[in-house]
């Protein structure tokens, strides 16, 4: 007599760990210990089918039958939807990517393509889908969360490339010499408040940082402009932190502020600096502000300065992004930037295990915008400009005291 409580008691102790084949070997392996009317009984106990009880027990009697690869035959178990439903892949691309499909009228085209909402549409066009197929689907598809990349630099002018190498020469002619090579730009304005900080900073559990919901400038507190200076040569960092309007008398005075607290000790046999900047803002290769206090500058140093421009559309390219700001920024992250000193001690507090180490300072002066330069000013400076792109390369020499 076949002792069924003995079996379903044996069953529901290891059911729900097996697999299918491991169900299929159990269910034949019970069957044949009980003997005649095992496959009925124990089909009726477990819910296995007699028929795949029936190859369980082939498997047993012929171990040669068995393929450990694989927990069902090929071909079993339930179809794929998208080999039942002959639309449904191309459809689900059509939602996915309506505008490269040239579909304007696609019912996602202006919505959030969330699994949902894709399973919404596909399920509005006639398919029988949840967001979990769709899910897979899309894993199958090679579609993954992305987020936007900044990688379009719109058009590149020709001589691009060839502007980056005469840039490597004079910046690697000067660090040869001995002489100062500088890398300049100023880094995105921040708001000065208790403002939200991009970024995660370790708290304790349940008490984040509180900040301001909406991100409207506090007059009496303003903004914060910081221009940096990057020593090319020394992996050393300045920033000057301003309070006023980013233009080019602020941009010269932060790289005298560097040179006369940093770059003199640093090279104090220096006759020549070499500077790489932005082809914009506010040292800029067409602001006639920036090359008359450069010149003024050059007086008062007593030093050549050399300009070499990035071409256009290459910001990111500079030096000082990814050796300077970048780490800043990682400083900082999560940090409310409550005071114009808050920032300068979190930049000043910027180091890496390459030896970086910056300085930093406020610069209270104001700087107003809309200065103009004459034709009679811009006369008098004392510009040399390159043979391949003077526009974007030359030099300032200091003016013979009368």
């Amino acid at each position: 007599m076949i002792d069924e409580a003995a079996i379903r008691l044996r069953y529901e102790a290891v059911g729900l760990l097996l697999d299918e084949r491991g169900r299929r070997r159990f269910a034949a392996a019970e069957a044949l210990a009980a003997g005649h009317g095992g496959i009925m009984v124990v089909s009726r106990i477990t819910g296995v089918a007699r028929s795949t009880i029936g190859r369980g027990l082939v498997e047993l009697r012929d171990e040669a039958a068995l393929d450990l690869t694989r927990a069902r035959r090929p071909g079993g178990g339930r179809k794929a939807l998208a080999s039942l439903d002959a639309t449904l892949l191309d459809d689900l691309r059509g939602l996915v990517d309506p505008v490269t499909r040239g579909d304007p009228q696609a019912p996602l085209l202006w919505t959030s393509k969330s699994l949902r909402h894709l399973a919404e549409g596909l399920r509005a066009l006639g398919h029988k889908i949840g967001h979990n197929t769709v899910a897979t689907l899309l894993r199958g598809l090679g579609y993954s969360l992305q987020a936007n990349r900044k990688t379009l630099e719109g058009a590149s002018h020709p001589d691009r490339d060839a502007q980056f190498h005469y840039i490597n020469r004079q910046v690697g002619a000067a660090l040869e010499a001995g002489e100062p090579a500088i890398s300049v730009d100023t880094k995105k304005k921040e708001l000065v408040g208790d403002f939200k900080n991009g970024g995660r900073d370790y708290r304790p559990a349940g008490q984040p940082e509180p900040v301001r919901v909406h991100d409207f400038l506090v007059p009496e507190l303003g903004r914060a402009a910081p221009y940096g200076v990057y020593d090319i040569g020394d992996n050393k960092g300045w920033v000057s932190v301003g309070i006023d309007h980013d233009t080019a008398d602020f941009a010269v005075n932060a790289i005298g502020r560097w040179w006369r607290l940093m770059g003199q000790a640093r090279y104090p046999k220096a006759r020549h600096l070499v500077i790489t900047a932005d082809g914009g803002g506010s040292n800029g290769s067409r602001v006639r502000l920036w090359k008359l206090r450069l010149q003024t500058l050059a007086d008062e140093l007593g030093l050549t300065i050399t300009v070499c421009h990035l071409p256009p559309g290459t910001s990111k390219w500079n030096k000082i992004e990814h050796r300077l700001f970048s780490f800043i920024t990682q400083n900082w992250r999560g940090r409310p930037l409550l005071s114009h000193q808050v920032i300068v001690e979190l930049i000043a507090a910027t180091k890496t295990k390459a030896g970086l180490t910056v300085r930093s300072e406020i610069d209270p002066n104001l700087y107003p915008a809309g200065v103009k330069v004459t034709d009679q000013e811009m006369a008098t400076i004392n510009i040399r400009r390159h043979a391949f792109h003077g526009e974007w390369n030359y030099t300032i020499t200091p003016r013979t005291k009368p």
